[in-house]
């Protein structure tokens, strides 16, 4: 089982960037498909973004497409989400989770969590108008 610890999260101004980091402990670390989730008060959980477990593949909510960039390094454990030009509504938790990955050639991420798979504590975004 893989453990995950997401950082990088803070109050920005609209328009602002943060990078979010998910530091992944565990065996095997390049066998995880790894996703992003966030929480707003009130609302349920959204996908953000997943990655392959090779890092070939991604795919973003349209929320956030062409603003945010998921990415990983196998050798240092993490998946990182760089998230740019970001709206007030962009305010939540974020989440990183493990995810389902198709088994097509590539293989294909999916943004739809593993059941009783592996989830971080979650960082806070905030960003301010």
């Amino acid at each position: 089982e893989v453990q995950l610890v997401e950082s990088g999260g803070g109050l920005v101004q609209a328009g602002g960037s943060l990078r979010l980091s998910c530091a992944a402990s565990g065996l095997s670390f390049d066998d995880y498909v790894i996703g992003w989730f966030r929480q707003a008060p009130g609302k349920e959980r959204e996908e953000v973004s997943c990655i392959s477990s090779e890092g070939g593949d991604s795919n973003y909510a349209d929320s956030v497409k062409g603003r945010f960039t998921m990415s990983r390094d196998n050798a240092k454990n993490t998946v990182s989400l760089q998230m740019n030009s970001l709206k007030p509504e962009d305010t939540a938790v974020y989440y990183c989770a493990e995810v389902l990955e198709l088994t097509t050639i590539p293989p294909r991420c999916t943004m739809r969590a593993v059941p009783n798979g592996s989830w971080g504590q979650g960082t806070q975004v905030t960003v301010s108008s």
